[in-house]
């Protein structure tokens, strides 16, 4: 049966001589497996470029739920990224979530609108924004823990330690090595009560976007089986650095 639904590309793997697998988050129903015949022939009717890392997809696609390979009907980009391609450090960004994401998608099926929203709505403003966009990662990751079961308990606003381990502010440190001491708890707090239209207000510096970025990755990895390496967790690291 078609269906029409909108997706998100996390990663594309070649097939045969011209076609490839594409791995897409979609709206309706989860990360599937697409096979997209002939797309690298020159004059195909859906261009390879289309399905780079994290662009936007309008899709029709033949769905079985018996199957774990569908089909497609049509793919196009909707809406087309502007500056993202183009631009080195959203770009930089794009490939460090795209790799995030596929690790925390992976296991995800079945329709989820509301995690399929945020992150539509979060690309789509960074390919819009023009300022500064250093920290959008990081609010990016604090804002997608919330739809994967782990966001920050914040309700203790004096408290100057954060559990990563059980997800909540202290007065005192754990017992355990996972928590963010004093020195960053106040700016774990921000990122937890920000939003994208106040990024240019965060004020981090480098060394502190470092710590962040690593404390939030750890985060990840206590709440989520298997979530291992961030390859490009460095490349990030420099450039914001």
């Amino acid at each position: 049966m078609l269906h029409k639904t909108r997706g998100i590309v996390l990663k594309t793997t070649g097939y045969k001589n011209s076609s490839i697998i594409a791995q897409v988050f979609t709206e309706k129903f989860g990360l599937q497996s697409y096979l997209v015949n002939g797309v690298r022939r020159p004059g195909s009717r859906i261009p390879f470029n289309v399905l780079q890392p994290l662009h936007l997809l309008d899709m029709v696609v033949y769905h079985k739920s018996t199957v774990s390979l569908q089909r497609v009907k049509d793919i196009r980009n909707e809406p087309v990224f502007l500056s993202i391609p183009l631009d080195i450090a959203k770009s930089t960004v794009s490939l460090f979530l795209c790799e995030v994401l596929y690790k925390v998608l992976r296991r995800q099926s079945g329709e989820d609108t509301a995690l399929f929203q945020y992150l539509f709505n979060s690309l789509e403003w960074l390919d819009h924004h023009e300022g500064k966009i250093a920290n959008f990662h990081l609010l990016f990751l604090m804002g997608l823990s919330r739809y994967l079961g782990f966001f920050p308990d914040t309700r203790n606003p004096q408290d100057a330690y954060f559990d990563l381990q059980n997800g909540h502010f202290l007065q005192n440190a754990p017992l355990h090595p996972w928590y963010i001491g004093p020195s960053l708890a106040g700016l774990w707090r921000q990122l937890s009560q920000g939003s994208y239209g106040q990024l240019t207000g965060l004020k981090i510096s480098g060394e502190e976007r470092k710590l962040l970025l690593r404390s939030l990755l750890e985060y990840y990895a206590l709440h989520l089986e298997g979530f291992g390496q961030v390859r490009s967790y460095e490349i990030l690291q420099e450039l914001f650095a």
